[in-house]
């Protein structure tokens, strides 16, 4: 593929980042694809972190697996990333700070020492400014234009002006003229392709799907790696018409997103693994009392605090299982901001639909990583249509009618003639409590099952309602991969690769992992000719849920939990090797 990626490396605390992004913003504005991987720690201070943009003129759905100019803020960085560079890569380094041996590098991989404290002391005492003059070579090497990253640098700083500002700019400057007299432009530097890409996280895509969706209300606890949800939209809360509350802890934050919903306003509630574990009880409130909700779940390393700044896919089981008893729900798993957005749209509609929670499963890999999405594939729907469609008529109002769909009429609380009580016990259709046995006699037992039935019928209007697996590439390739989430990104990466290779290979992806129509599912499973299992969890959580479903066991998998993403050399070298039925 035609593509250049930088990478950008060094310890927590010293802006990497910043650069990172910088490069990732440079790129899009010049028309580029970009995925950009932000890999980090949770110390505060020391640990190596790293960034990598990756740029084409094709869409791109992950990371990659290599890189064409490393900036390396520390000896370290050298040291860990020199094996991923290809020929004719570029190693940026200050040779003030540290040493670097070329001949410990790669073969047809140069140095490009540049001053970049040197460059930092014309303008200030203060060391961080060494990034700008670093970027600015990065940016010459990586043929983006020296005014394009200007504008970069000055959106950074947004109202920012004077000293520090003119520090970057003429710092950077300093940087790329450096580099322009001691080097050339990667071979692979890509120019400009036409206008500028939105540039976005999957939680900023979910925020932003959101407010298309008519969420109106958010209360969130802050949890990586869902924080960033609640951040974007309390930057934009008052322009956009949304309350954000920030809650003092995750059970106050859902049992508020609950009152709101029952209130009549859109409302949705985000938070990883650990915060969801104390949401469960109050999702099965939402489920009894048959109220709208949205809970976005963003995964990370478990079990209990794992590993809180790396991905993984091991919450599908208990999302599955949240809340004690049984009662509908979907499980949506966006693999991109693209889809993230969308999704988030959808999420809202199901949950208003048919009045029960929604969960939106992201992880750490969607949600803090960037991708280019174009303008027009963001577009805001139409205002989403009022369900509270009762009025008063003097009639006897039941809340909790029994349907042939499970959904039943619902009005805005508190209209005289129309109120009715919403109870966590079990009730009848008109919201009467039925917990305690009448009289001596149990007839609450047959309205419990009515009752219920009526709940989990809402299953089957679900699992028609939900976004429908998607086979892509030709049907009779000769392995097909199966995933869901963020994973079908390195996927659909591998794929490419291998139709290069001559090896070609499909795609079964799940956009909704619950509810699925089993007969159509196991269709689908039984017409791959091998079909390879692709998890980011210990235990092919999804594969097991494929086989209770469908009674179809894939016993080729591929799994990985070591806290990073899946690479798509990866997924390229198992399909390369005959079947497995491990792990990674």
């Amino acid at each position: 593929m035609e593509e250049i990626s930088v990478r950008v490396g060094g310890q927590a605390g010293d802006g990497i980042a910043s650069i990172g992004e910088a490069v990732a913003r440079g790129f899009s504005r010049s028309g580029l694809h970009v995925f950009a991987l932000n890999a980090y720690q949770s110390v505060i201070r020391g640990g190596h972190v790293w960034f990598q943009a990756r740029a084409s003129g094709s869409r791109l759905y992950s990371q990659g697996d290599a890189a064409d100019v490393l900036y390396a803020l520390d000896k370290a960085t050298v040291e860990i990333h020199s094996a991923q560079l290809r020929p004719g890569a570029v190693v940026i380094h200050d040779p003030e700070k540290f040493a670097v041996d070329a001949s410990q590098l790669p073969p047809q991989v140069t140095l490009l020492p540049v001053p970049t404290l040197e460059i930092a002391r014309k303008y200030t005492s203060q060391s961080i400014l060494q990034n700008a003059g670093g970027l600015g070579a990065v940016a010459y090497v990586a043929g983006l234009p020296l005014d394009l990253l200007h504008q970069v640098l000055a959106d950074s700083f947004g109202k920012k002006k004077g000293e520090v500002v003119d520090w970057n700019l003429g710092a950077s400057t300093d940087g790329y003229k450096f580099a322009e007299q001691h080097a050339s432009v990667s071979a692979r530097a890509l120019g400009r392709r036409g206008s500028p890409k939105l540039l976005m996280t999957g939680n900023q895509a979910i925020a932003l799907g959101a407010v298309a969706g008519g969420c109106k209300f958010l209360a969130q606890y802050p949890m990586t790696p869902a924080s960033t949800i609640m951040h974007w939209l309390a930057a934009h809360a008052r322009s956009l018409g949304v309350v954000v509350k920030q809650a003092e802890d995750e059970l106050a934050a859902i049992h508020m997103a609950i009152g709101a919903s029952f209130a009549g306003v859109r409302s949705m509630t985000a938070t990883s693994g650990g915060g969801f574990s104390l949401m469960v009880e109050a999702l099965g409130m939402a489920g009894m009392t048959e109220t709208p909700l949205v809970v976005v779940e963003s995964q990370r390393s478990g079990p209990s605090t794992g590993l809180p700044t790396k991905t993984e896919q091991g919450d599908l089981n208990l999302m599955l299982g949240a809340g004690q008893g049984e009662f509908p729900r979907a499980i949506l798993a966006p693999s991109h901001p693209i889809e993230a957005y969308s999704a988030t749209v959808d999420a809202f509609r199901l949950a208003e639909e048919w009045q029960t929670p929604i969960l939106l499963a992201s992880d750490f890999h969607l949600s803090e990583n960037f991708a280019t999405v174009d303008r027009e594939e963001v577009s805001v729907p139409s205002a989403p249509p009022s369900l509270f469609t009762v009025t008063p008529n003097g009639g006897d109002y039941l809340r909790y009618q029994i349907t042939e769909s499970g959904v039943s009429p619902r009005a805005l609380p508190g209209q005289p003639g129309l109120q009715f009580i919403a109870g966590s016990d079990e009730h009848d259709e008109r919201g009467h409590l039925i917990s305690d046995v009448r009289a001596g006699i149990p007839v609450w037992i047959s309205e419990r099952q009515r009752m219920m039935d009526k709940r989990m019928h809402k299953l089957d209007g679900l699992a028609r309602s939900v976004p429908p697996p998607v086979l892509e590439g030709a049907a009779d390739a000769p392995i097909t991969f199966v995933t869901w989430g963020s994973t079908i990104g390195a996927v659909r990466d591998a794929i490419a690769e291998l139709a290069e290779r001559g090896r070609p290979a499909n795609l079964l992806r799940f956009p909704a992992v619950y509810p699925l129509e089993p007969a159509k599912v196991r269709s689908l499973l039984e017409g791959a000719k091998r079909p390879v299992l692709v998890e980011a969890n210990y235990s092919g959580q999804f594969g097991r849920l494929l086989r209770a479903e469908t009674g179809f066991e894939i016993t080729d998998r591929l799994l990985k939990y070591d806290g990073e993403p899946f690479s798509p050399h990866e997924i390229v070298a198992r399909a390369m090797e005959g079947p497995s039925h491990g792990g990674q």
